[in-house]
């Protein structure tokens, strides 16, 4: 990978495995100055040892919102400020809705949302002064569609499509771009690193219609260390896409997502025009 002749700086969670690592990989091979966050530190140890001062390692529970602003400002007045964020930090708590425990609900929101809502935030004025940057929000398939067994996971990624859409229209007067990454199936290990629901035998269905709805919608395992050159080429795009796909599959499971949405709609159309109610004055 060739360096690029516009060197960036990064703010990066998550970064100590998964696509995080290959990531922080890349970026660093790129020619770039990376602050990278991981729960504990010591993970990111090699790419410290590799890449000297260009490379900033931060030990982060991103559910803590003072710590967020602590790091985004020590990244900032490290490097100077940050171009590009990529709220990465996540995990993926599989189970029935009412399988879920209480604390397990909260703490997928902490991470997968409002995670990324306090390292958005923290970010933004220093963008906003400068008038330009880079915000990567790395959502899922599952933000877009919802399967069984995966309500909670899902409900924390739809509220971050929401929260970044919206976001990209009140910052883009400022040279702020926002993208939604929605990776498809890639083999990161989350799976076994993520929090696990009790298992009731009365959602055994449930889970096996999970399993069985990936296999039979045509989704293709794809190599993580890949999207590196995805990410990065996002990054180069003046005009970045609101969202993008990182995998193959994708597209058809959201034709068939949308068109059923429609489809139902137009169905109970005549409920809605009850709704309504008639004009006044009629």
């Amino acid at each position: 990978m060739s360096r690029a002749t516009t060197s960036r700086t990064w703010f990066l969670t998550g970064a100590s495995r998964g696509l995080g690592a290959h990531w922080a990989e890349a970026i660093l091979a790129r020619g770039d100055r990376l602050a990278a966050t991981a729960r504990d530190k010591a993970a990111l140890a090699s790419l410290s040892e590799r890449y000297g001062d260009r490379f900033l390692p931060l030990q982060l529970d991103v559910r803590d919102s003072a710590a967020v602003r602590d790091a985004v400002r020590s990244a900032e007045v490290t490097f100077g400020g940050i171009d590009v964020l990529v709220n990465n930090a996540g995990h993926m708590l599989i189970g029935a809705v009412e399988e879920v425990e209480e604390e397990q609900a909260r703490a997928q929101m902490d991470v997968n949302y409002f995670g990324a809502l306090w390292a958005t935030r923290a970010v933004l004025p220093g963008m906003r002064e400068r008038r330009a940057g880079r915000i990567l929000q790395v959502s899922s398939l599952g933000g877009l569609v919802a399967y069984p067994a995966l309500g909670i996971y899902q409900a924390s990624k739809w509220a971050l499509e929401a929260m970044s859409e919206s976001l990209a229209t009140e910052v883009a007067a400022y040279g702020i771009h926002v993208t939604l990454i929605e990776p498809v199936m890639f083999p990161t290990g989350l799976t076994a690193a993520s929090p696990q629901a009790r298992q009731d035998p009365a959602y055994a269905h449930a889970r096996q219609a999970l399993y069985a709805g990936a296999g039979a919608g045509g989704l293709t395992p794809g190599d993580p260390a890949a999207t590196a050159e995805a990410l990065l080429a996002l990054v180069e795009t003046p005009e970045p896409p609101i969202r993008v796909l990182f995998g193959t599959g994708g597209l058809g499971a959201l034709r068939t997502e949308y068109s059923g949405r429609l489809a139902g709609l137009e169905q109970w159309d005549h409920v809605a025009r009850l709704a309504q109610g008639k004009p006044s004055g009629s």
